[in-house]
């Protein structure tokens, strides 16, 4: 059987198929000339084998049959030798079930990459099937542990991106980048639902970043020409709304975006809470054990705000205030007003 190259070029780039390898799978089982195919992976510390397969057959049999079986590594087994790994009172029927799918002939290879991923690949079908469809999986084995070593590459990345993004979700930050024009190139997911939050700042005409405030709108406005001339700027921070809150910090991009984007300028950050403050109240009073008053005390110092402000803002006198906070020190165990805004940002409420 000749060695088809397409085939290794439809391995590597099986990883970005859905499902995974579908078009990988589909050539080989024509170029074999098997009635069915099955790639079989299992990630490292794993004991499941999860099975990818063309064509009809016994995915689930084929997927134990090979779990418990010791194949070595760079050799192609034939159905016999497998059935001589299975258990005797499994063998008849696996023969039964194999029979009735028109399986009576089978070529097998295992590869096993670096980070410990195992892989098995199969052709089965009728007795036509012989020694040039084990000199094909022989020779797609190399270019198999490559695919692997890339896939258990690419599900780590996946893994510790889906992680990050759940933190700074939780966190309620999210970004996006703009071009000199203040149109939006890219952004996270997470930006999209912070735009369903309210009118502060939204998508508007030609995907242009839109803050409601015309005063913000011409701050923001500016600060991307500044950027676009060349002008070296400092992070610009600006505060959209206090209840609920919604912050951003604009700064210019450094380097290239993510999809390669040359065309965006600077890079948005927005953090935001759509809880009203009452609501972080109730949770203070959980956490810190504060009394309703203490606890909106406490949430307006947290936000920077002077005591002599959050009085004001509170209808309390100053010297009120003063006793509150003292306190407020005691429970939360702040030493100072520095310190109370550090414990309470960094808290779990930031997850909530």
């Amino acid at each position: 059987m000749r060695f088809d190259d397409g085939l290794v070029q439809a391995l590597h780039e099986g990883l970005f198929d859905t499902p995974l390898w579908d078009g990988f799978l589909t050539r080989l089982r024509a170029v074999s000339g098997a009635g069915f195919v099955m790639l079989a992976i299992r990630p490292k510390g794993q004991v499941e084998l999860s099975a990818l397969a063309a064509g009809d057959g016994p995915i689930a049999d084929m997927r134990n049959m090979l779990a418990t079986a010791a194949l070595r590594e760079g050799r192609c087994y034939a159905l016999e030798e497998l059935f001589d790994q299975v258990d005797p009172r499994e063998r008849d029927r696996l023969r039964e079930t194999l029979g009735a799918d028109r399986i009576t002939a089978l070529r097998a290879v295992r590869v096993t990459e670096a980070g410990g991923v195992d892989g098995w690949l199969v052709c089965a079908g009728g007795r036509s099937l012989g020694s040039a469809a084990g000199a094909l999986l022989l020779g797609l084995a190399p270019h198999l542990r490559i695919a692997l070593r890339n896939f258990a590459a690419l599900e780590r990345e996946r893994f510790r991106s889906a992680v990050t993004g759940e933190a700074v979700n939780r966190l309620k930050i999210a970004w996006l980048t703009l071009d000199a024009q203040g149109r939006i190139v890219e952004s996270s997911d997470n930006m999209e639902q912070m735009f369903q939050w309210g009118t502060l700042l939204r998508r508007g005409r030609y995907d242009r970043l839109q803050p409601a405030s015309p005063a913000i709108d011409r701050q923001l406005t500016g600060y991307l020409k500044q950027v676009a001339a060349g002008k070296a700027m400092r992070p610009l921070a600006i505060n959209l709304s206090q209840d609920p809150w919604l912050d951003m910090l604009v700064a210019p991009l450094q380097g290239e975006t993510i999809s390669g984007h040359r065309s965006a300028t600077v890079i948005v950050y927005v953090s935001g809470d759509r809880r009203s403050q009452a609501d972080r109240c109730e949770q203070l009073v959980d956490l810190f054990g504060l009394l309703p008053s203490e606890a909106r005390l406490a949430w307006l110092l947290a936000q920077a705000t002077s005591i002599a402000d959050a009085a004001a803002t509170l209808g309390i006198t100053v010297e009120t205030a003063r006793n509150y906070s003292k306190k407020i020190y005691a429970k939360t165990g702040a030493s100072g007003h520095a310190e109370l805004v550090r414990i309470v940002m960094t808290s779990v409420l930031a997850l909530s």
